[in-house]
């Protein structure tokens, strides 16, 4: 069930603009969340696609590398644990609440955790759209959706074989009711920036959702029947963007947020929400749930001083300083020449008072914010 392929025409984007304004405009009054479900202890098992929002270790065990000692220092300590983050992702908490283990990583070879309560797929910096030779992560969408396939067929092959094996392996009534979780698309929108014009950035994103669709309709067949989908947050307000992008002040809002970029990500969660209102006709049976992470991420940039934060866009693992703390040459925890001088990026003594970690990804505790309004509000 494949929507039609489409490109947007200047009068078809001077629409899309009129409706994302009414979407902007009302989004502050709408729930977090729609859809028919909350998230519970009723799922057996969990099974994640994602990139780095929701990355435990992927890339890191499919790439063969081990992350600086700064992430994971708040929660993990070794970095081992490969998560882009000095401490629990958004994933981590939701675990937490339903009280399942940390998702284990497709990839890893080596652990203590199981396989049975589910699986993780997602894999940092990858991207719903197709991998290709410049892409920092070869774990696509697409990429992630055949590993599952592979998975599932195995383990099911492996438990016919010998039954005491359901004790570490999720066993098909797992499959059949579990949850199946996304966080993915930043990657998309942001790397785009870098090759196109804004224009055309948004006319990848009926492209870019059709291929999402896709992922879901294969998972449909594999039997998955409860989806739980996130959308894009602001893009224009991570460190990273600002430093490259918002060079110009006259691109950033009142907020020292780029503005095109969140716009760009207005959009595709204004189409992605559109799709979530049809998938329940699309694939009888099952059960989706939207949640709206570009809100609830906005509001605590925006209002961070209320929630207990004293910094929205500094980073905490940086180096330079105020008001970026950030250089795109020299990574958290990395000693590196940028522009002749050899700088060190240092985390920062409390993490607890910053949004941002490392120019791109979030702290623990930012992490946790939104997670207790994902909770909240379903």
């Amino acid at each position: 069930m494949r929507r039609p392929k489409n490109t947007l025409t200047k009068a078809a984007m001077e629409n899309l603009f009129l409706t994302l304004s009414l979407f902007v405009a009302i989004s502050h009054t709408l729930p977090h969340f729609a859809g028919s479900f909350p998230i519970s202890h009723n799922f057996p098992a969990v099974f994640n696609f994602g990139d780095s929002n929701s990355d435990t270790g992927e890339l890191t065990s499919g790439l063969g590398f081990l992350l600086q000692p700064s992430f994971g220092q708040t929660y993990f300590k070794p970095p081992s644990s490969g998560r882009f983050c000095n401490g629990r992702l958004i994933v981590d908490f939701l675990m937490e609440a339903i009280d399942r283990p940390y998702l284990r990583p497709y990839l890893d070879s080596m652990s203590r955790q199981s396989y049975q309560r589910g699986c993780n797929f997602a894999a940092a910096a990858s991207t719903i759209q197709k991998a290709n030779a410049a892409s920092y992560s070869p774990f696509g969408f697409g990429v992630q959706v055949s590993q599952f396939i592979t998975f599932k067929s195995k383990v099911i092959q492996l438990i016919h074989q010998d039954e005491e094996l359901k004790k570490y392996l999720p066993s098909e009534y797992y499959f059949k009711n579990g949850l199946y979780m996304f966080d993915i698309g930043q990657n998309d929108l942001a790397g785009a920036f870098y090759s196109k014009t804004f224009d055309q950035v948004l006319s990848l994103i009926p492209t870019i959702l059709d291929i999402f669709q896709d992922g879901i309709t294969r998972l449909h067949a594999e039997g998955a029947r409860n989806f739980w989908i996130h959308n894009t947050g602001p893009l224009g307000c991570l460190a990273q963007v600002v430093s490259r992008f918002g060079k110009d002040k006259s691109k950033l809002d009142e907020f020292g947020c780029v503005s095109d970029h969140n716009q760009a990500a207005q959009l595709f969660n204004l189409q992605l929400n559109g799709l979530f209102k049809k998938l329940p006709q699309l694939y009888p049976g099952s059960r989706f749930t939207y949640v709206d992470i570009f809100s609830i991420k906005s509001d605590l940039i925006l209002n961070h001083s209320k929630y207990g934060f004293d910094h929205s866009i500094l980073v905490c693992c940086g180096t330079g300083g105020p008001p970026l703390n950030y250089d795109d040459q020299v990574g958290c925890g990395n000693t590196a020449t940028s522009n002749g001088t050899t700088k060190t990026a240092k985390p920062c003594i409390d993490s607890s008072k910053y949004v941002n970690w490392d120019g791109i990804h979030y702290t623990e505790a930012a992490n946790r914010f939104v997670t207790l309004h994902i909770l909240t509000e379903t």
